[in-house]
């Protein structure tokens, strides 16, 4: 089972690091389904956040994730809780400070694993989150690692909540994405992406620091190519 996935793109990286957007225009421009597996995650904890779940039950959490219905659209724009769009509520920064609560149960990322893999045998994908080189797809044919100083992706999330009307600090952001990245890169799926890019193991290190979208876009598609 080491045959490559020839119509799969991979894409990981912390949050802010501009990986969704330039995921979503590469699906575009390639004709690919559009997976944000985080939406997934973001997904269960919303549903017990609905529920009165408490959210530090690993085994409750568990249950709520077994009986929901997570899928996206055609386009893969939209994510579905049960039938219901909420594309919308899983971006609340309610749900952001919960989602990890989802996604740090070691059965519910295998449930989620299996459910992101059988995307692949369904139609081409590009798939972005926090462990897809390394453990959703670690055959895709492409395999990138984006990132960006903590500043500059703070003030990327800070502009992005401001457009969707949420009034959050600018500093609260940056003082979250320190802390989950002093956890992201302690061990873990996210700390070994890093670290493969890094070392040219077969997966494409890129700072978008200083790169505007279209630069990243179009460094992605060139090496595509």
């Amino acid at each position: 089972m080491n045959s490559e996935l020839q119509d799969a793109v991979a894409i990981d990286g912390p949050a802010g690091s501009g990986k969704s957007s330039v995921a979503k225009r590469i699906a575009d421009a390639k004709g690919f389904l559009y997976v944000d597996t985080g939406a997934m995650y973001r997904a269960v904890a919303l549903k017990a956040m609905r529920l009165g779940v408490d959210m530090e039950d690993p085994a409750a959490m568990l249950r709520v994730a077994e009986t929901s219905e997570i899928g996206f659209d055609q386009t893969g724009t939209r994510i579905l809780l049960d039938g219901e769009d909420v594309s919308s509520d899983i971006r609340s920064p309610e749900v952001a400070k919960q989602v990890k609560c989802a996604a740090r149960v070691p059965e519910i990322r295998a449930l989620m694993v299996t459910l992101q893999q059988a995307m692949v045998n369904t139609r081409p994908v590009v798939m972005e989150g926090r462990d897809i080189t390394t453990v959703v797809l670690p055959r895709a044919r492409w395999k990138f690692f984006l990132t960006a100083s903590p500043e500059a992706r703070a003030t990327r999330r800070h502009t992005e909540m401001l457009a969707a009307g949420r009034d959050v600090s600018l500093q609260d952001i940056l003082d979250d994405i320190n802390h989950r990245d002093a956890s992201d890169y302690q061990v873990g799926p996210m700390k070994d992406a890093r670290d493969r890019a890094l070392a040219g193991d077969g997966i494409v290190y890129l700072d978008t620091s200083d790169l505007s979208p279209d630069e990243v876009v179009a460094a992605i598609l060139d090496s595509m190519n």
